[in-house]
């Protein structure tokens, strides 16, 4: 498995999709950081030379914020419009849908499994 920026991309697949298995690099980055470097994109991941490699690492690490970096920024954005008070900022606090989306039903990936309330009790059972 070639190791590219710390990460171990899969030997077997294209290197167009083995880059994207790299945080913060998708198809898009991917194919420009081939095109810049002049690597075929259909090329596997197994035959690239240690040349190749060491260009596509050099490359990603000057011209892209990828893996630990953009991890770290991405926390310290979210831990900032917490800080601040935002709106954004509380939505993340709760653990609620932050772009607007609905939460009477369908928010299920952000608030967890459902939490069954029991329902009001009529005025017949209470006697």
């Amino acid at each position: 498995m070639p190791r590219i920026v710390g990460v171990d991309v899969p030997n077997d697949k294209v290197i167009k999709v083995a880059l994207t298995y790299i945080y913060g690099v998708g198809p898009r980055t991917s194919l420009e950081v081939l095109a810049n470097i002049g690597i075929d994109p259909m090329k596997r991941a197994k035959d690239l030379t240690e040349d190749e490699l060491s260009r596509i690492a050099t490359l990603l690490s000057k011209n892209y914020v990828v893996e630990g970096p953009l991890r770290r920024q991405i926390a310290q954005n979210i831990t900032r419009l917490k800080k601040i008070g935002c709106y954004r900022g509380l939505r993340h606090i709760r653990g609620l849908p932050v772009r607007g989306q609905r939460t009477r039903t369908n928010a299920r990936t952000r608030k967890g499994r459902k939490k069954t309330v029991a329902g009001k009790k009529s005025v017949k059972a209470m006697r």
